[in-house]
């Protein structure tokens, strides 16, 4: 009686020890796959394998006791992820902010990706910024990447009014008389949402020659991700396109015409990492459910294909 007492409690550590092992990689999984949704472009995703080869080889390299490896790998990785963190600084924002809020649902929902335009949009917007650059009026607008801005990013959101986009409207709103040219616009795929919206400005220290506009387009694009800015100087008529809190200018109508287009294609560099991610934890899931039960002796689970 005591022999198998004894063997039970050995078995029984064992498994409690294999079970939080489980729950060990399951949660860092989970951590990867909210990561993945947040950034989720494809050349992001082969930085973010890079930085989980550094973890896993100095993690090996600890447990082989290569000391000098496992000390110039750790630094490795306290390198990568201090420089992830500032090159994608509006994602983990991002994701902070979701955390503190609670909102474990939408960490865990892939987020919308590009969404085309056009042609004729993009087309319209050009040609309105183009004759705004040629009459030096000043204009800033905000063009939506994916899913909808929260208006709380916005110091002041500004006057509603969900009308369709055209040139003509545009170069209206931002003639200097009009009593919405001097915010922002906003535009949701063919159509303006908003006018004479003020947005926070960026806290870097910019030229001389950048005004309060550029300053306000690289504010939005360092605090929210899911925007461009289009900006157009009024002292030099200059075009400028501002995302992630950095300005390409000075920019030619040609050239705007050209990023735009690379910017909103569908067929542009990007894919959804989190779903192939989603269906690779559930299939190492679903293995290692079957490996403890085989250990157990417990019935294997039906995968489910078997349950359809």
């Amino acid at each position: 009686m005591g022999d198998w007492w004894k063997q039970w409690l050995r078995d029984f550590g064992w498994t409690q020890s294999l079970l939080f092992y489980a729950l060990d990689l399951g949660l860092v999984l989970a951590l990867t796959y909210m990561v993945l949704v947040i950034i989720g472009e494809r050349r992001t995703l082969w930085m973010v394998r890079g930085f989980i080869v550094l973890m896993l080889a100095s993690a090996m390299s600890a447990r082989l006791g290569l000391t000098l490896l496992n000390f110039v790998l750790e630094k490795l990785v306290v390198g990568s992820a201090v420089a992830m963190a500032v090159a994608f600084q509006s994602e983990f924002r991002r994701f902070l902010e979701q955390l503190g809020r609670g909102e474990f649902k939408q960490l865990l929902q892939p987020s919308h990706r590009t969404v085309p335009k056009p042609d004729s949009v993009i087309d319209e917007i050009v040609d309105a910024v183009k004759e705004l650059s040629q009459n030096r009026i000043g204009a800033l607008l905000i063009l939506e990447t994916d899913s909808p801005i929260d208006e709380r990013d916005f110091s002041v959101p500004g006057v509603k009014l969900n009308a369709e986009l055209s040139k003509e409207l545009l170069q209206t709103i931002f003639q200097p008389k009009t009593l919405l040219h001097d915010g922002a616009t906003l535009i949701r795929g063919s159509r303006i949402m908003a006018s004479g919206i003020i947005l926070p400005l960026s806290g870097r220290t910019a030229s001389r020659q950048l005004g309060t506009r550029h300053r306000a387009a690289m504010g939005i694009t360092e605090r929210v991700e899911n925007c461009v800015c289009v900006v157009v100087s009024e002292e030099t008529g200059s075009i400028s396109l501002a995302e992630r809190g950095m300005l390409n200018r000075p920019l030619t109508s040609s050239k705007l015409k050209e990023l735009l287009e690379a910017r909103f294609s569908p067929a542009m560099e990007r894919e959804a990492v989190a779903p192939s991610v989603l269906s690779w934890v559930r299939q190492v899931s679903t293995q290692g459910l079957a490996l403890v039960s085989r250990l157990l002796g417990l019935p294997s689970p039906a995968s489910p294909r078997e349950k359809k």
